[in-house]
């Protein structure tokens, strides 16, 4: 990823260690992948995050989000707007 703006965000300063890691991890692995595999690696990285007991909360996700689609196209972007919306959903339905 070549604008590396999002690093300055605020909320990143709040964020524990190994979360950044698997952010900058991820922003690296994704500035290199083409854009029609975008959305998959974005799964698989919450997944694996997931595996490791790293959870990411709403803000935290939120960043993972603008990171991801910075660079997505416009119909990649929908479908990971969409899949964000029914998590929310179904997570505000467990609580």
């Amino acid at each position: 990823m070549e604008n590396c703006d999002w690093r300055q965000d605020p909320r990143l300063k709040q964020m524990a260690p190994e979360k950044l890691n698997c952010l900058i991890s991820f922003a690296q692995t994704i500035s290199q992948m083409p854009q029609d595999q975008l959305l998959s690696a974005f799964l698989s990285m919450q997944t694996e995050a997931s595996q490791k007991g790293i959870r990411f909360n709403d803000s935290e996700t939120e960043l993972l989000v603008s990171v991801l689609t910075e660079h997505m196209p416009p119909e990649e972007k929908k479908k990971l707007n969409m899949l964000h919306f029914i998590a929310k959903k179904l997570a505000a339905r467990s609580s």
